[in-house]
């Protein structure tokens, strides 16, 4: 079936968060005294199973982080151009675990207008994995799931929950996404990349081969 519907996480995938991450485990480090690269080695390791790995490897410290702070967000180089490339020959979707806003945040960034549809987690009032969120979001572009493809750089998060509902996948092995594993069948995306830029040219390739 003919793909319309191109749907993206943003945190990892279109939105650059390395300066966030930066933020937030400087302030572990101040606050637990433990050896910097005793703790960025833990939280490489924890990334291979876990969505939050920060999060999750600041527990083992006791120290619960501050809220997530937006404005050191930013867009990955690249990231406007290739949604630019493919807005008008794909419509355009988000799917992704956000904070209230994220209809601003993506107009402030300048790609407000490439997206049809918008679903974030703290607006839908589910988060994924669930996959009530991407039936939301396909509900929302009137397509069926074969109609669409999920891009993420989440195994868990993004590539499993799409596929169960039969959407195609493609995983984006940016940021943290690199120490993940393809450790069974349900995790195993339709294709991949290590970068953002490198989405054009695979979905010109997939065209030219049907």
């Amino acid at each position: 079936m003919e793909i319309k519907w191109l749907f993206f996480d943003l945190g990892a995938t279109l939105v650059d968060e390395s300066d966030v991450y930066k933020s937030r485990c400087d302030y572990v480090i101040r606050q637990s005294g433990v050896d910097p690269v005793e703790f960025m080695n833990r939280v490489c390791e924890v990334a291979k199973t876990s969505a939050t790995p920060i999060i999750t490897a600041a527990k083992a410290y006791d120290v619960v982080l501050p809220k997530w702070d937006n404005s050191l967000e930013k867009l990955y180089e690249g990231a406007a151009g290739v949604l630019g490339g493919l807005y008008g020959r794909y419509k355009l979707g988000i799917i992704a675990n956000q904070t209230l806003g994220t209809q601003e945040r993506i107009d402030h960034w300048g790609i407000g207008k490439y997206f049809d549809v918008v679903v974030a987690s703290a607006e839908a009032g589910c988060a994924k994995p669930d996959p009530k969120i991407f039936s939301m979001a396909l509900e929302k572009a009137g397509c069926s799931a074969a109609e669409a493809v999920m891009i993420g750089d989440r195994l868990d998060n993004d590539i499993v929950p799409a596929k169960k509902l039969g959407m195609k996948t493609i995983w984006v092995r940016q940021a943290y996404a690199i120490y993940q594993r393809i450790d069974d069948e349900e995790k195993r995306p339709d294709h991949m990349i290590d970068r953002i830029e490198e989405l054009g040219p695979l979905l010109e390739s997939l065209r030219t081969e049907t």
